[in-house]
């Protein structure tokens, strides 16, 4: 007859790809119950935008369905983001999972379309998801989400972001009393409306929270990086060398102030011929892949050149909601990156348990 044993033994064959461990070590099976020849139980997957979740999800009725004298089985699977940052040190963020910049070397890469883009790629997987525009000198978030006059209210002390597309949204844009009117402050004051935005907003209970980085090695980051914990960069280039060239500039800042580099993103990356359907490389081929290899960080997507991106931007509608190849490409993107913060979280954890254990 099968035991509980036998059937943690053989889901312990399960290895999650990217963690590359077994679902029992990783306590990923949750309220087993084996009556005679009955089982059940919840696989909880460690966020709803795992790349591999269906293949795990396989994988687990596979070992299952070798086991004899199982006649009944019923599986049901969740996920449950993990902390892929120190909440101990940031009370007042202690609500957040999961801190993500978006940053580049230079501008003209796209980092805010992709930072908007990827943030509502995974409020699609069903994850909780939340939208910080810092750039305060240029902020165009507000202008890619359709919305021209609108204000941040203000309750108990609280900012409240706004919901746009199913997600909230803190941008300075939303403070300017005319739709031109320019941000005319030094350093200081623009790392103080910074520290307010992320001390001082009502962010709610969330797996990620997107931080749409201004451009270059200047203070908003540096501020960012001194204020708060974050779980990790993710650096936006394009494919020519130039670009690729100055995105090292933001690693190697990153990598001082000892914040990990979730990965390098290719944007304009190829365009698809719509007679030939071909690949055409237009700016160049594998700047941000060459980066990866010299830096050994993750390559994590590349986003073709496509004029609905730039029409989707200006309309107010993200091209993730209305161009399904373009799509495509944000959500591998999207799930990559979620993948390298879980990767993280497990790493936190396992030291987290040898610090106990001296």
């Amino acid at each position: 007859m099968v035991g509980v044993d036998h059937v943690l033994e053989k889901l312990s064959t399960v290895i999650d790809p990217d963690l590359k461990k077994d679902i029992v070590s990783m306590g990923m099976i949750k309220d087993l119950e084996l009556k005679e020849d009955n089982l059940k139980f919840t696989l909880e997957l460690t966020t709803p935008a795992c790349p591999f979740n269906s293949e795990i999800e396989s994988d687990v009725r596979n070992a299952i369905g070798s086991l004899d004298g199982i006649k009944k089985f019923d599986l049901n699977v969740t996920a449950k983001v993990m902390e892929g940052r120190s909440l101990d040190d940031a009370n007042s963020m202690s609500t957040v999972k999961n801190i993500i910049g978006v940053a580049s070397g230079k501008g003209g890469v796209g980092k805010s379309t992709i930072s908007l883009n990827l943030a509502l790629a995974l409020s699609k997987t069903g994850a909780k998801v939340e939208f910080l525009d810092t750039d305060i000198y240029g902020p165009s978030i507000p202008l890619m989400l359709g919305i021209k006059k609108a204000y941040m209210e203000v309750n108990d002390n609280k900012l409240q972001p706004m919901i746009s597309h199913g997600i909230k949204v803190v941008s300075f844009g939303f403070f300017a009393e005319q739709e031109h009117q320019a941000a005319i402050y030094r350093g200081p004051i623009i790392s103080g409306i910074l520290k307010q935005f992320l001390i001082d907003t009502n962010w709610s209970d969330l797996d990620y929270l997107i931080v749409d980085l201004p451009p270059g090695t200047g203070d908003i980051p540096l501020t960012l990086a001194q204020t708060i914990p974050i779980t990790g960069i993710l650096v936006v280039t394009t494919p020519q060398d130039m670009a690729s060239n100055v995105a090292v500039k933001a690693i190697g800042m990153f990598n001082k102030l000892n914040i990990p580099i979730l990965g390098v993103v290719e944007n304009m990356s190829y365009f698809i011929c719509l007679q030939c359907n071909s690949k055409h490389y237009i700016f160049g081929d594998g700047g941000a892949k060459k980066v990866s290899e010299k830096y050994e960080i993750p390559f994590v997507g590349e986003i073709p050149l496509n004029t609905s991106i730039m029409k989707g931007s200006d309309i107010g509608k993200p091209v993730i909601l209305e161009n399904i190849e373009t799509a495509n490409a944000f959500d591998s993107t999207a799930k990559n990156i979620a993948a390298q913060c879980s990767i993280l979280a497990a790493k936190i954890k396992d030291e987290n348990k040898t610090g106990n254990l001296k």
